[in-house]
């Protein structure tokens, strides 16, 4: 189940945003080796964590195994402020597009191979989910190159917004990717259930674009 926190109810998911911070750092400064983002206290978190960010969950019996961060686009986001050289157009500034960051999940929840993981596949969904229920209709991604053909596949429509360049160690191109409901409906076939990923929860927060 994805959860969605905002700054309307980061009270309600204190321990699991503790939780998604260590996860962040387990991900991106042990994995990767993203030194810059080392903290002594094993917290990954950065300028953006702001209150206008958008964290989604994926918990399974209390645990945090998967986490994404969105950013709207119409603030100072990632692709403007600290990877500008990957973007060759205006980058995009819209309350229907939202950039998608620190993408992470718990090592032995991981797809293998060419195919998402359950895990990473609500992830995705929740994303969609959210975004048709939102208005938001494009999210943007600085990623490897090679997940540009599975998003064509999942009936994104990406757009590059620069060539690749390596980042800390890793090609990576910027690109938007577009959806719509024929993107939920597929990918919704792909990982073989129509029931929505959101969590339920009374009160769950939309951040509504405008």
């Amino acid at each position: 189940m994805i959860h969605i926190v905002t700054a309307e109810n980061t009270s309600r998911y204190a321990d699991a945003l503790e939780q998604a911070w260590r996860l962040r750092h387990r991900v991106f400064v042990e994995e990767k080796g993203w030194s810059d983002l080392a903290r002594p206290d094993g917290r990954e978190i950065d300028g953006f964590d702001d209150a206008h960010a958008l964290h989604m969950l994926a918990i399974e019996a209390g645990t945090v195994v998967g986490y994404q961060r969105m950013l709207p686009t119409t603030r100072p986001y990632l692709l403007t402020e600290v990877l500008s050289e990957l973007c060759e157009v205006d980058p995009p500034r819209s309350p229907h597009v939202w950039e998608w960051t620190r993408y992470a999940v718990e090592r032995g929840h991981r797809e293998r191979g060419r195919i998402l993981s359950p895990v990473g596949s609500a992830l995705l969904t929740g994303i969609v989910e959210w975004g048709l229920e939102s208005g938001v209709d494009a999210i943007v991604i600085e990623m490897n190159p090679l997940w540009l053909l599975r998003l064509v596949q999942l009936h994104f429509r990406v757009t590059p917004l620069g060539l690749p360049r390596p980042i800390a160690g890793e090609e990576t191109v910027a690109v938007s990717a577009a959806f719509d409901e024929r993107t939920l409906t597929r990918l919704r076939a792909t990982r073989g259930d129509s029931a929505s990923v959101l969590s339920t929860q009374p009160g769950r927060p939309l951040r509504l674009a405008s």
